[in-house]
């Protein structure tokens, strides 16, 4: 049964237990491979939106930084392996998603996400009443919807690959 939820908690999330990996990310198989664990690019990021992951390798994880991630490229910079290349584009395929737990969608004034997404890729009705939504084809999946919404309702899914 562990298994099962494991594999849908990946093909709902996208991700497994370790988290959506740094933008740029190479293929997850590889990544493990060439990742170092080095933290390079964690010190290198200055939104302070990656940290470590339960596998001890980076994962990116918005809620616990300062804002979301800019894609200013300071972890690829600062990863001597290659694990991060700056190649892919876009960077990854994460996309912000809405819960049932949305404070608007109950019927409670709130545009948090929408007022704090740089690609303004959220819409909440008129008033702030109603469950917002994603324009995934202007989301980036920087992450600063992610922490600032005060029901946990917004999550990152979408990620290619998940990590084994």
């Amino acid at each position: 049964m562990a298994g099962a939820a494991l594999s849908r908690r990946k093909l709902l999330f996208g991700a497994g237990p370790c988290g959506p990996r740094p933008p740029w990310a190479i293929p997850e198989a590889r990544f493990v491979e060439y990742c170092t664990s080095c933290d390079a690019c964690i010190g290198a990021c200055p939104e302070r939106v990656l940290g470590r992951a339960a596998d001890g390798l980076p994962r990116f994880d918005p809620a616990a930084g300062i804002g979301e991630c800019t894609f200013c490229g300071a972890c690829v910079e600062a990863c001597g392996t290659g694990a991060l290349q700056r190649t892919r584009l876009p960077p990854w395929g994460l996309r912000a998603t809405v819960a049932g737990a949305c404070l608007a969608g109950s019927g409670i004034v709130c545009a948090s996400c929408r007022e704090v997404c740089p690609e303004r890729a959220i819409r909440v009705p008129p008033g702030g009443r109603g469950a917002a939504s994603v324009d995934a084809l202007r989301c980036t999946g920087c992450g600063a919807c992610v922490g600032v919404c005060p029901a946990s309702a917004i999550s990152l899914a979408g990620m290619e690959e998940a990590c084994a």
